[in-house]
C-alpha cells in the first residue's frame, strides 16, 4: 500500500539521507519526497513510500524514533499516486475547459492533491455560528458536492471564521478549509486516523495551496459559484 510518512528533522547535512535509509531497511520503497519547511535549523519532509501491506507499521516507526532529533508528525495511507504541484494548472485547466462540472472537478481532485480523505463544498450562511462559536439553530450548512469517499450522512465541523486554516477536532479528523469568497461557498478537505495510523495535520503549506487553487477556481468559476445547490452526493 501507499503511505505518506511526515517527519521532523535537523536540517543538517546526512540527516535526510539517515531518515531514507532507516525507511529503507524497515522494508519502504520511496517513490518521493517533499520538503514542506526549512526553518530555524529543522525540516519537515514528506515522504511517501510503498510498504508492504503483511508488515508492521510499528516497525517503521521504531526505526525512525531511534534517529536522534527525528519527530514522526504522522503516518496515513494516500489515495492514488503522488502529485507535484504541476498538477495544479493542470486541474485549473480542466475547471475552466467545462466550467458546469468546475466545482466538481475541484472537489474530486483535492483529495489526491493532498492526500487526504475527502473533500466537500459547502455553502456556510452568514449566522451559522455566534460569536461563542455555538451553532445557530435552523439554518445548518449545506453540501454543496462532496467527493466519492466522504461519508455518509456527512457531519460539518464548525469551519468559521471563514479563512483559509488547518484545524482539528478533538479526537476527530484533521481538516484544512478555504472559502471561496462568494456566497459563503467554502471547501473542506478532511485527513482521518485509520486502525494504527496517525494521520498527520495540514502544514500551512498545503494550506496555502488549497487557498490559491480555490482562489483561483473562483475567479473562473465567477457567478457560476452564486447558484451553488445541493447535490447527489458520490458515495462507493
Amino acid at each position: 500500500m501507499l503511505l505518506r510518512v511526515r517527519v521532523t528533522l535537523p536540517d543538517r547535512p546526512g540527516a535526510l539521507g539517515q531518515v531514507a535509509r532507516t525507511l529503507g531497511v524497515a522494508g519502504a520503497d520511496i517513490v518521493q519526497v517533499v520538503v514542506l519547511e526549512r526553518l530555524g535549523g529543522r525540516a519537515v519532509d514528506d515522504f511517501t513510500v510503498v510498504w508492504p501491506g503483511a508488515a508492521r507499521v510499528e516497525r517503521l516507526l521504531a526505526g525512525l524514533a531511534a534517529i536522534p532529533g527525528v519527530q514522526v508528525d504522522g503516518v496515513w495511507k494516500a489515495i492514488g499516486a503522488p502529485v507535484s504541484g504541476g498538477h495544479d494548472a493542470e486541474l485549473l485547466a480542466q475547471v475552466a475547459a467545462n466550467p458546469s462540472d468546475g466545482l466538481a472537478t475541484l472537489v474530486d481532485a483535492m483529495p489526491g492533491l493532498l492526500a487526504a480523505d475527502w473533500a466537500a463544498a459547502a455553502v456556510v450562511p452568514a449566522d451559522w455560528a455566534a460569536r461563542n462559536g455555538s451553532r445557530a439553530t435552523g439554518n445548518e450548512p449545506r453540501v454543496a458536492y462532496a467527493s466519492w469517499r466522504a461519508p455518509s450522512p456527512l457531519y460539518l465541523p464548525e469551519v468559521t471564521p471563514l479563512r483559509a486554516r488547518a484545524f482539528a477536532e478533538p479526537g476527530g479528523a484533521r481538516y484544512a478549509v478555504a472559502p471561496f469568497g462568494r456566497g459563503g461557498l467554502v471547501l473542506l478537505i478532511a485527513r482521518a486516523d485509520d486502525n494504527d495510523l496517525p494521520a498527520a495535520a495540514f502544514h500551512v503549506t498545503e494550506v496555502d495551496r488549497v487557498a490559491q487553487l480555490v482562489r483561483a477556481a473562483a475567479v473562473i468559476l465567477g457567478g457560476r459559484l452564486d447558484v451553488v445547490t445541493p447535490a447527489t452526493t458520490a458515495q462507493v
